[in-house]
């Protein structure tokens, strides 16, 4: 019997074997079996749920106040601000019908809208929720939150003394079978799109009452697991499996960045965390299970390692926020829970609307940290951008059509620049801010391209611009190890959901495109192999489908 296969090598090898190509898509059902869809609402039967108040409404807040430092005066924990976080972040935003069918739309996106993300919360004793501290599951049908252990205020107050008071942890799950259900193999890849668009989520809601929200890049899988008690076989009997994906932080008060604060949690005050008593029996999703697919239970064994306290990463040479939005972006033209809670996928593009350059600009700016390290989201993760940008510039006023490429990290220009094999031109273009790396690789109309590498969909040429996300694959699995594969795939989720919501401000849409030619984008950059394309996107004029009724998320009329 031959030696295990390193985990390095389980990864590149289902990243190869889950690309999609013009003549062999990925694995997947041939047909969708609908008797055993997915329910996309997890309960634990058995566990207290507490009702959340969803009428509630923020002071006016304009959306491009959230990215200012200080501008949002922290709100205190309560029950009220914590239930407008989660509304904002993980809730549900309205439900949708056509004829006898209704679904729910959610704050974080989700591919396919299969949501295969479950959130946590553990929470110190907070009037109107627990008596206690306690680990709480989030039903977003419900906006409630399920008890599903009592910690001993002890064990609470170990586990937090590294962090300022009132302070509490958020985790996220996946569920893959909600997405193989439809995708297959190639479901653990949105998996983890997904937990990037809802980290993004997080971030953004919590940065809506003055808080601040860090991953704790040191808290291992084990660890979460225990943590979030799903590492419990008896709660698990006859039900699909929940993997650990992140543990964040979240601050109600007003530091100075995440600097001496610890990247990770206690190790004996998380064993005693998860050697409590349990509440709920987590629900089954489907009746029977059509298909297995067991390449995902490799990659996810080979990405399940033990976390260590992050890489000190030097953001010295990132680009200042005048560099980046010269002068700073001071306004807009929506509050910020019209945005969040406003966002929505757009399911086609009219193909003739465009946005300005400075729109263009401004988005772009958006997508790269600072180097003081305060800019919303990029705050929330400690590593430097290892995803650059391949871009279908279709109707952007004052900018040539075309080709262009924007390196997230200006350290990262060259290597950037020397992945691509094509002789491009890699010009600046006129007007744009002197911290954006932003080149001009070729002129001319590639929106029959940019549909024919998404798959054949014309969504990706009809918006006013595309997006490739391109990562620094092979050297960032290198460094960083088989687990950080999760992570880049996080890190374009964060991408797509920073667009989403600026697409939102700008008044026109974006949507998301997990399906496209992997080697059909690297042979247009002219791309080596140590550069991979994670997540496409596309922004534009979103043509609204007429045939369907919107019903309000919560309350009377709701569609649940």
């Amino acid at each position: 019997m031959g030696s295990p296969q390193p985990p390095e090598e389980v990864v590149f090898a289902y990243h190869e074997r889950t690309k999609h190509h013009p003549r062999r898509y990925a694995a997947s059902p041939p047909t969708l079996d609908w008797a055993t869809q997915p329910d996309p609402f997890r309960r634990y039967r058995g566990a207290p749920l507490v009702s959340l108040p969803i009428a509630l409404e923020g002071p006016p807040l304009p959306f491009w106040a959230l990215y200012v430092p200080g501008a949002v005066a922290p709100e205190p924990l309560s029950l009220d601000s914590l239930s407008r976080f989660l509304r904002c972040a993980l809730a549900l935003t309205a439900w949708k019908r056509f004829g006898l069918s209704t679904w729910a739309l959610r704050a974080n996106p989700s591919s396919g809208n299969l949501h295969p993300t479950e959130g946590y919360a553990i929470l110190p004793r907070l009037e109107g929720v627990a008596d206690g501290p306690a680990v709480h599951h989030y039903a977003p049908r419900e906006h409630g939150l399920e008890r599903r252990a009592d910690l001993d205020p002890a064990v609470w107050s170990e586990l937090m003394a590294g962090f300022p008071p009132r302070s509490f942890l958020v985790g996220l799950s996946s569920i893959s079978w909600r997405e193989a259900w439809k995708y297959g193999e190639r479901a653990f890849r949105y998996c983890q799109h997904d937990t990037g668009h809802a980290l993004a989520a997080l971030r953004f809601a919590a940065a809506m009452l003055g808080w601040q929200l860090f991953l704790l890049e040191g808290v291992g899988d084990a660890d979460a697991s225990r943590l979030l008690g799903l590492d419990r076989e008896r709660d698990f009997q006859g039900a699909e499996r929940e993997y650990p994906e992140l543990v964040a932080l979240v601050m109600p008060a007003r530091t100075e960045g995440s600097a001496g604060l610890p990247g990770s949690l206690p190790a004996e005050a998380l064993r005693r965390a998860g050697a409590v008593s349990w509440h709920g029996q987590a629900s089954t999703l489907s009746p029977a299970h059509a298909a297995d697919w067991p390449i995902i239970d490799e990659v996810e064994r080979a990405t399940r390692a033990t976390r260590h306290a992050g890489m000190e990463e030097d953001f010295s040479g990132s680009p200042s926020e005048e560099e980046l939005h010269a002068p700073p972006v001071r306004s807009g033209s929506f509050d910020a829970e019209k945005v969040i809670l406003g966002r929505r996928s757009a399911v086609s593009m009219d193909g003739t609307t465009s946005v300005s350059a400075e729109t263009f600009f401004r988005m772009l700016a958006r997508l790269v940290p600072t180097r003081d390290r305060r800019s919303l989201p990029w705050d929330a993760i400690p590593w430097r951008p290892r995803l650059h940008l391949g871009l279908f510039v279709h109707r952007v006023r004052d900018l040539r059509p075309g080709l262009y490429a924007l390196a997230r990290d200006p350290e990262r220009v060259a290597p950037f620049r020397a992945g691509f094999n094509r002789p491009f031109l890699w010009r600046r273009p006129a007007g744009c801010p002197p911290g954006l790396p932003l080149y001009l690789l070729e002129e001319g109309d590639y929106q029959a391209i940019a549909a024919q590498i998404s798959c054949g969909q014309e969504i990706a040429g009809d918006g006013a611009f595309s997006v490739a996300m391109i990562a620094d694959y092979t050297a960032a699995i290198s460094v960083r190890g088989a687990a950080f594969y999760r992570n880049l795939f996080w890190e374009a989720g964060v991408i797509g959901q920073v667009l989403y919501l600026e697409a939102e401000e700008a008044g026109v849409r974006a949507t998301g495109i997990g399906c496209y030619f992997d080697e059909l984008v690297h042979d247009l950059f002219g791309l080596s192999p140590d550069w991979q394309s994670l997540y496409h996107f596309t922004v534009g004029g979103p043509v609204e489908d007429a045939r369907l009724t919107t019903l309000p998320a919560y309350g009377p009329g709701a569609g649940a």
